[in-house]
């Protein structure tokens, strides 16, 4: 994994798994759940009871994990993550750097003020195979060529805003895989979609990253919630419903 990825919690509900145990409690309860909060079962006892009837069987109610939120800052990133992350119906929220406000550090690694690495992802030396199944190998010497591109359009970007382009216009000659931060809000339904989509084997080798990131969020979140997850979806690309 890129030693710069990054993601770090911004907030969260502070008793996920209790908010998903009141939210179903109130589905089939004749009182009015939040005057009963000093009788509800522990956050951990509320996890395993949500596992046993929401989720234990694959039966399928997933609404009561909509009202547990998460928000999420993720760092580094190659713009083909956002890319992909963004594809498919996810239900979640995301705000990121636009390359339209956010180019100064292109410009700073044109001088040598920045890393090129620190602004532009390409990907590991090593084997790997395309969708086909068809094998290569990334060497040395071509990632040096690459690399020499990234900084070739760098210089070219930051040339261009010198002699006073737009940066919307300057932007379209950087390579694809420049780095992004943003930040992102999950509820708990729409995390584990996510994961179901992205969290796969065969999925791209940088959002199966950003899933490794994300999984220990989760853990430490959700915990009983979690853990059947774990054991019942993990990397199965079962699709939640």
């Amino acid at each position: 994994m890129d030693p710069r990825f990054r993601v770090e919690r911004l907030a969260a509900t502070p008793n996920p798994q209790q908010c998903v145990w009141a939210a179903m409690h109130q589905d089939y309860s004749e009182t009015f759940v939040a005057a009963e909060a000093g009788q509800w079962p522990d956050e951990r006892r509320a996890g395993e009871i949500c596992v046993k009837r929401l989720l234990a069987g694959e039966r399928g109610h997933y609404g009561p994990l909509e009202h547990a939120q998460i928000v999420l800052n993720v760092g580094w990133f190659p713009h083909s993550v956002m890319q992909q992350a963004r594809t498919h119906r996810v239900g979640v929220s995301f705000d990121v750097q636009s390359m339209r406000y956010t180019g100064d550090r292109i410009r700073r690694a044109a001088n040598g003020e920045l890393e090129l690495e620190e602004v532009f992802y390409l990907r590991p030396v090593g084997d790997y195979a395309d969708r086909q199944g068809k094998k290569y190998s990334y060497t040395d010497a071509q990632r040096s060529i690459d690399l020499a591109l990234c900084r070739q359009a760098a210089e070219r970007y930051r040339d261009l805003l010198d002699a006073g382009y737009a940066e919307e216009h300057a932007r379209g000659i950087l390579p694809f895989d420049y780095r992004q931060h943003f930040v992102v809000s999950f509820s708990l339904r729409a995390l584990l979609h996510f994961l179901d989509l992205r969290a796969k084997l065969d999925a791209q080798l940088e959002i199966r990253a950003l899933c490794d990131l994300l999984w220990p969020h989760l853990q430490s979140w959700t915990p009983e919630i979690a853990g059947w997850y774990e054991k019942s979806r993990l990397h199965r690309a079962r699709l939640a419903p």
